[in-house]
């Protein structure tokens, strides 16, 4: 079991999702059963954020001085047979779930969706800096949003 702590310090996403913790928590519980360690409680924590908040923690810690859509954070720790785990971080930039500004609520949460996907990944060790690691990753995320997109409807 996925738990997510979600934390808002752009107020613009709360018009564009109402009770974002609602909604977190009903994506992760439709991840496939790979990805939602059923036997283990697994926690991270999501940031909402905007792009100077994203480009101050990306020119912190990875040495870009610039925004970008994600960070993900992940929590280094001994792998082993532990109960809980603490997975790591993501941040998103509401700036760039908002583009093209004329995005409908559906549109944006798909969006915002595959980009929390992305994210996650991350967190579980999948990277996209060959070509070879990206195509396994996307084929990944799109297997994944598949399995949530019924939450749109």
């Amino acid at each position: 079991m996925i738990k997510v702590n979600v934390l808002t310090e752009e107020k613009s996403w709360s018009k564009k999702i109402k009770r974002s913790q609602k909604f977190f928590d009903k994506i992760c519980k439709k991840f496939p059963k790979k990805f939602r360690f059923l036997n283990k409680k697994a926690y991270l924590t999501l940031l909402l954020s905007n792009n100077k908040k994203i480009k101050d923690l990306n020119r912190k810690f990875r040495k870009k001085n610039k925004h970008t859509d994600v960070l993900s954070f992940p929590f280094e720790q001994k792998k082993g047979n532990l109960k809980e785990i603490y997975l790591g971080d993501i941040i998103i930039s509401f700036n760039y779930m908002n583009k093209p500004k004329n995005l409908n609520s559906k549109e944006f949460k798909q969006k915002t969706i595959k980009i929390f996907i992305h994210g996650f990944l991350h967190l579980l060790g999948y990277d996209h800096i060959k070509e070879k690691d990206y195509k396994k990753m996307f084929h990944i995320e799109q297997k994944v949003f598949k399995s949530i997109e019924k939450l749109l409807s």
